[in-house]
C-alpha cells in the first residue's frame, strides 16, 4: 500500500465542496482505504473554464460564493483501490454520464 492522491478542481461555494468531501469520505470508506490528509487551493488560473462552464449551463443564476478550488485527497491504498475510489467519486459527481445535463458542482479529475 502506498500513498496516492485524489485530485479535483472544482468551481464550488461552501456547501458545494461539503459535498464533494462527503462523496470522496463515502467513496474511500467503503473500500477500506485511509485519508491521509485533505487539502484545499485556489489556483490562480487553473480552473477558471469550470466558472465559464457554470455560466452557460446556468445563464439565469448567478454563481454567488463559487469559486475555483482544488480539492487534493491523500489515501493510503493499493493503485486498484484508488481507481476504484476515483471512478466511484466520478459516478457520484456526474451520476447521469454522458447525457446532457447541469452539474451541481463543475469539476474536473486530475
Amino acid at each position: 500500500m502506498r500513498t496516492r492522491d485524489l485530485t479535483f478542481g472544482l468551481y464550488a461555494d461552501t456547501e458545494g465542496l461539503a459535498w464533494v468531501k462527503t462523496l470522496v469520505e463515502d467513496a474511500v470508506g467503503s473500500r477500506g482505504a485511509r485519508i491521509v490528509s485533505v487539502s484545499e487551493t485556489s489556483p490562480a488560473d487553473a480552473y477558471d473554464f469550470l466558472a465559464q462552464q457554470w455560466a452557460v449551463e446556468h445563464p439565469a443564476r448567478s454563481s454567488g460564493a463559487r469559486q475555483p478550488i482544488e480539492l487534493r485527497v491523500r489515501l493510503v491504498c493499493s493503485l486498484r483501490r484508488h481507481r476504484t475510489i476515483r471512478n466511484a467519486v466520478i459516478a457520484a459527481l456526474c451520476p447521469e454520464g454522458t447525457a446532457s445535463h447541469r452539474c451541481r458542482v463543475p469539476w474536473m479529475a486530475l
